[in-house]
C-alpha cells in the first residue's frame, strides 16, 4: 500500500509513518521545509517537499499519483495566528482533496478536531474558535466530495505513551472533552486505511478501554 500524508512532519504523522513503514507500506510525507526530510526518512518514509499554502492541485496530484490512501494530517499549529488556521486547516485540506480527486485516489482520511461540529454555533473571534470553524469547513468540504472519506476527530492530544485502548464512535457523548495520546491516534489512523466500515463516517476518538483492533472491527 502506498500512503501519502499531508503534514508529514507533524507529531502524529511521524508516528503514523513509522507504523505503516514497519508494516511494509510505502509512505510519502508532504513537507514544506526540506530540513524535515531526514526525520521522515528516519521514520521509514520518504519526503516530498511541497508547500500546500503555495502549490496548486496539479502539483499535489503529481505526488498523489499511484497512492492507495491520502491522509490529511496537517495543521497550522500553536502560535500560527488566525489567518493560517484558514489557509492550512481549511484551505490546504480542500486543496489536498482536490488533488486526490485529480489523481484518482479514493481512500481519504482527514484529521479534524473533536468539537468541530460546535463551530457553527460559536460567535466569538478567539483563535480556538477560528480553528474549529476552519476544521468544520474542511469537514463540510470533504463530505461533499465523491471520495471514500473518513474524518477522525481526536480529543485533546497528549504525548503520553499509547495504551492501545480507545473509545471510537460516531458520537462519544459526555467524554467529548476527553484526551488521547498521539501514539493511539496514529494507531487508529493506520487501521482506518483499510477499514471499509469507516467510509463516509465522521468518527470521534478519545482514550478508552477497547483495544484499537476491536474498536475498528466493530465500527
Amino acid at each position: 500500500m502506498r500512503v501519502v500524508i499531508a503534514g508529514g512532519h507533524g507529531q502524529i504523522a511521524l508516528r503514523l509513518t513509522k507504523l505503516l513503514a514497519d508494516d511494509g507500506h510505502e509512505v510519502v510525507g508532504l513537507v514544506r521545509n526540506p530540513d524535515h526530510e531526514a526525520d521522515i526518512a528516519a521514520a521509514g518514509g520518504q519526503a516530498a517537499v511541497l508547500d500546500l499554502e503555495q502549490a496548486d492541485a496539479a502539483a499535489v496530484a503529481g505526488v498523489l499519483n499511484g497512492a492507495d490512501v491520502a491522509i490529511f494530517a496537517a495543521g497550522a499549529g500553536p502560535g500560527s495566528g488566525k489567518a493560517r488556521k484558514d489557509t492550512v486547516d481549511r484551505g490546504a485540506a480542500a486543496l489536498f482533496a482536490d488533488a486526490a480527486e485529480q489523481a484518482g485516489v479514493r481512500r481519504h482520511l482527514q484529521v479534524g478536531s473533536i468539537n468541530a461540529d460546535r463551530a457553527p454555533s460559536l460567535t466569538d473571534d478567539e483563535t480556538f474558535t477560528v480553528y474549529l470553524k476552519a476544521k468544520w469547513a474542511a469537514e463540510e468540504d470533504l463530505r461533499s466530495r465523491d471520495l471514500d472519506w473518513t474524518i477522525l476527530r481526536p480529543g485533546g492530544l497528549t504525548n503520553d505513551p499509547g495504551t492501545g485502548r480507545v473509545l471510537l464512535a460516531d458520537k462519544i457523548g459526555d467524554v467529548r472533552n476527553g484526551r488521547i495520546s498521539r501514539d493511539d491516534v496514529a494507531l487508529v489512523l493506520a487501521g482506518l486505511c483499510d477499514t471499509p466500515a469507516a467510509i463516509g463516517r465522521t468518527l470521534e476518538l478519545v482514550a478508552g478501554q477497547t483495544p484499537v483492533a476491536e474498536a475498528l472491527t466493530t465500527l
